[in-house]
């Protein structure tokens, strides 16, 4: 069965960790005083000296990983979170030997150029272990062996969407067994996985002991099972976990709140409703907006003097935007397009070849100069250098009806550039897509992701091929 194999995975790995940050901490001495220096000198304290403090370091640093999760199951969870687990391990434990070695017991003696060597070295190493590890376990899972076995409790939209995720990841390791329902006939398949009969055989599938994980995915009609039904996967001891049916209304990282023992789970967390939050990226916006005006000055200038002898009309284009909690405000523009009457260039979006546009207007499309005006709009406080682009209010109302969610994403300020936009979703393209990316970024915010995002808008965001 997995569940003993990975006992002693688990232990391999312990052993296979003891040994690299043994390894790192004796490399680190040599390359210090070996490679950097020619030899250890005199006053240097002896290798021994430095090898038995392996005896103190080795144990802290299992703990360490122990306590960041570094030995959780990691099937489905992505690299990096992997080695922020090392990087926080190896920081809280360097940290723990400085304080001990220099503060506690004073010994001062110990080379500091070797703490920070072996810190870098076994983070290194640690790491790279692991990546490699991490391919060739993905590797013999995707070719079928070292599965884990699944039941799933309940046909529900959950249930396929689970299933789907299996079948399009088979390096995670995980085969679907079968499912239980009692409203579905036995025998229905769904991707290859068979219906294999009703909810009450739960009881007498679980004795036989053949599976890793049972995957409680019921519809919303047969909730009044779920509390039995978890009672009997407790009771074999089978690893459960639950996937509710309205998964799509929660966010994928719910926010939870404890009220006096009754669990709460908010519909929408929002990292950037945090007063602390908000002003990291306010302050972040304010310089950002001033650098960027100051460097593209005089492109501005130049763009400015091209629109203005490229048809008659005002260099500046403003258009009313839907922004930060719903409020409306003018975003700005160099005009790319020739000057229309009054209220046109609200009834619809530019087309392929739109007579309209002007030549110049083309180019600034194409690589998104049109945009550079809106460094105004973010030291003003109506945009932010990152967040869901705004959008015409004659859309908003048309999309608020038709998109779930649309209006989520009006609780942050709009941005220049975003994580839809990075990706390709510009001008012409799917808004229900759109949607799917700006609620990630709403959701997951972090100033490393803004930061992220805009090394990606200098690198592929600027050409807009959709942009007419």
């Amino acid at each position: 069965m997995i569940k003993d194999n990975q006992k002693v995975f688990n232990r391999l790995m312990v052993i296979a960790d003891a040994a690299i940050t043994a390894a790192s901490f004796m490399s680190a001495y040599y390359f210090k005083f070996y490679i950097l220096n020619n030899g250890p000198g005199i006053g240097v304290l002896p290798a021994i000296e430095y090898f038995r403090l392996l005896i103190f370091i080795v144990p802290v640093y299992v703990l360490m990983y122990y306590a960041c999760s570094v030995y959780a199951p990691k099937r489905t969870v992505r690299r990096r979170f992997e080695i922020y687990g090392i990087v926080k391990a190896n920081t809280i434990g360097i940290v723990v030997l400085i304080i001990i070695l220099y503060m506690v017991v004073r010994e001062i003696n110990f080379s500091r150029s070797v703490m920070a060597i072996f810190y870098a070295f076994n983070v290194f190493f640690t790491s790279c272990f692991r990546i490699l590890l991490r391919k060739g376990l993905r590797t013999i899972r995707s070719r079928g062996y070292n599965l884990k076995h699944i039941l799933l409790v309940g046909y529900s939209r959950a249930a396929e969407e689970y299933i789907d995720r299996l079948t399009d990841n088979p390096q995670w390791g995980y085969a679907a067994c079968g499912i239980l329902d009692d409203h579905i006939p036995a025998g229905t398949l769904y991707k290859g996985v068979k219906v294999l009969g009703r909810l009450g055989n739960l009881e007498v599938i679980l004795p036989e002991n053949k599976l890793d994980e049972i995957a409680i995915t019921l519809s919303l009609q047969d909730y009044h099972n779920l509390e039995s039904i978890v009672g009997i996967c407790e009771k074999s001891g089978v690893h459960t976990k639950f996937i509710p049916d309205y998964n799509s209304m929660i966010p994928s990282k719910p926010y939870t709140e404890d009220l006096m023992g009754l669990p709460v789970i908010n519909i929408r967390y929002v990292p950037l409703t945090n007063t602390g939050n908000i002003f990291l990226k306010r302050a972040a916006d304010i310089a950002g907006s001033l650098l960027g005006i100051l460097i593209t000055s005089p492109l501005m200038l130049v763009l400015a003097l091209l629109v203005k002898l490229s048809s008659p009309g005002p260099v500046i284009f403003r258009q009313e935007r839907v922004g930060l909690h719903n409020k409306p405000f003018y975003m700005y523009k160099f005009r790319s397009m020739e000057q229309q009457p009054p209220g046109e260039e609200k009834k619809a979006w530019t087309v392929k070849n739109d007579p309209r546009v002007t030549g110049i207007g083309r180019i600034m499309r194409r690589t998104s100069l049109d945009e550079l005006p809106q460094l105004f709009n973010i030291l003003k406080g109506d945009m932010s250098l990152v967040g869901p682009r705004p959008e015409r209010p004659l859309f908003v109302e048309k999309f608020r009806e038709e998109i779930p969610r649309y209006m989520v994403k009006h609780q942050v300020r709009p941005g220049l550039t975003g994580w839809a936009q990075v990706n390709g979703l510009r001008g012409d393209t799917s808004i229900r897509k759109r949607i799917e990316y700006d609620l990630y970024y709403i959701e997951n915010w972090t100033v490393g992701f803004d930061i992220k995002i805009i090394f990606m808008t200098f690198f592929t965001g600027f050409i807009n091929k959709n942009a007419y």
